[in-house]
Formats: C-alpha cells, sequence, structure tokens
C-alpha cells in the first residue's frame, strides 16, 4: 500500500503535512530536516524542488527556491541525497515543484527515480488535468506514484468532482486564490468554501494549505479537513539557520501543541 493512502487509513483527524525547498536553507541540508520533521511528529513530508519561476508561490518560498538553486540544487541532486532515506524515514514523502524541470529531466526516468527512492507522491501545481491523463497517468501508475491536484475557491464543481474521480490519496485544497504565504486568521469566506467542500462528499480526503501557519488557523482547517498543509510558515522558521532540530521540534509542537 503506498504509504499516503495507508496514513489516511491509519489517521483520521489532524495530519500535519510540511513543506520545505530542498537544498534551503544549505544544499546539503535536505535529509537532515526530513529526518528531524519525522523525529518532531510531522505525519508527512512535502519537499520543494526549486525553480526559478515558481507561479503558485509566495515571496518566502520564491526566496528560498532562489537560495537552494544558488546552492546548487537540482532534482538529480536532490534524488542522489534521498537515496537511502527509507533506512531511517518511514512516513509518506512528496515532491512538489513544477512541470518543466520534470520534463527536462524526463517524465518516466522521474518516476522510475521516485520509486527507487521511496518517494510516494508529487504535486505539479502548473500540471493540465487532461495532459495528466491523457500522456501521464500510465506511467505514474506504472511506479506506484500518486499525482495529488489542487483545488481552489474559483474551482467548479465539475472540475473538482473529476479530479476526486482520477486522484489518489488526497486533494489539495488551497485555502484561497492567492498564492503561498502566511495569512491571518481563517475568514468566514474561506469557512464557507470549506463547507462546500466537506459537504460535497469526495472520496478522497482533502488537505487544506496555503496560510495555514499556527496552532490556531491548524486547528480551524481539520474542523474542514483531514489535516494542513504548511510550507511559508516552516521556511520562515528555518531563516534563523541555527540548530536546525530545535527550530523543527519547536515549530511542530507550537502547531500541534503537543
Amino acid at each position: 500500500m503506498n504509504r499516503i493512502s495507508k496514513l489516511f487509513e491509519e489517521k483520521k483527524h489532524g495530519i500535519l503535512s510540511v513543506y520545505f525547498t530542498a537544498g534551503y536553507p544549505a544544499l546539503d541540508e535536505t535529509v537532515r530536516i526530513i529526518k528531524d520533521l519525522q523525529d518532531a511528529g510531522a505525519d508527512m513530508i512535502e519537499i520543494g524542488m526549486p525553480f526559478s519561476d515558481p507561479l503558485a508561490d509566495g515571496v518566502i518560498i520564491q526566496q528560498s527556491s532562489q537560495q537552494a538553486l544558488k546552492n546548487g540544487m537540482s532534482i538529480r541532486l536532490l534524488f542522489k541525497q534521498v537515496r537511502n532515506i527509507r533506512d531511517s524515514v518511514s512516513i509518506p514523502l512528496l515532491l512538489m515543484g513544477y512541470l518543466n524541470p520534470i520534463l527536462q529531466f524526463g517524465v518516466e526516468e522521474f518516476c522510475s527515480e521516485c520509486e527507487r527512492t521511496g518517494i510516494d507522491g508529487v504535486i505539479i501545481p502548473d500540471m493540465p488535468v487532461h495532459e495528466y491523463v491523457e500522456e501521464y497517468r500510465e506511467i505514474f501508475e506504472k511506479y506506484g506514484l500518486f499525482n495529488i491536484f489542487l483545488i481552489s475557491p474559483e474551482t467548479s464543481e465539475e472540475r473538482i468532482r473529476q479530479i476526486d474521480s482520477i486522484s489518489k490519496g488526497f486533494i489539495y485544497m488551497v485555502s484561497s486564490s492567492s498564492t503561498t504565504g502566511i495569512k491571518g486568521e481563517i475568514s468566514s469566506e474561506q469557512e464557507n468554501y470549506f463547507t462546500r467542500i466537506k459537504g460535497m462528499g469526495l472520496k478522497n480526503p482533502a488537505l487544506i494549505g496555503f496560510g495555514i501557519s499556527d496552532h490556531s488557523t491548524y486547528s480551524k482547517a481539520c474542523e474542514y479537513a483531514r489535516g494542513v498543509i504548511i510550507g511559508s510558515a516552516f521556511i520562515k522558521a528555518l531563516e534563523e539557520n541555527d540548530k536546525i532540530k530545535e527550530i523543527i521540534q519547536r515549530f511542530i509542537k507550537k502547531i500541534k501543541r503537543q
């Protein structure tokens, strides 16, 4: 069973998925951060593949991506770094990034490397649904790789149900129509959106991301979905760039209030 499916089967509430950019703050910190996140209590990890034009990302993630590229991070190096990650990490791992670098790497080679290194899924915000179904679905399924789609407040019910029908694992529920980033409290408008999606009775569970940054927004989002995805707030915490293990433990504890 794919580790993502296993997680959602075993944990029914309060899933915490944490995003960070591979190669940030330093090129050789990727594996250490993954291990420390697991040890601190993260349920799932999304590893960002840095890209020069990250359209869906806010300033904090953009800056981390630029720094990671300056540090020398690439998809090939990332796969090399996580080659033996499954010797010490058991929670689900996903790669998140954009389609162009994957095309340059080679889609089948990319999926093959994901299987070989123990990557469970990918999130590619700019991959069109029809393109995935017509061109890449067979390849992803061949290597047991889940492709996670995003929905937003503007996504039509027809589109959401189409995404639900082809999805495995979970649906990434974008909390607002803006880019990623640290926002304030969850608004009543967002709650209406969450309630609408929850009432659709989708077959796939959802995680809410974009703007989840503290215990308050984590708890509120978990009332409407199986859990949350946090990225910008975690990367902001990593800017301290000192005693990373302690930073990660403190961050996860603050979110979950363990």
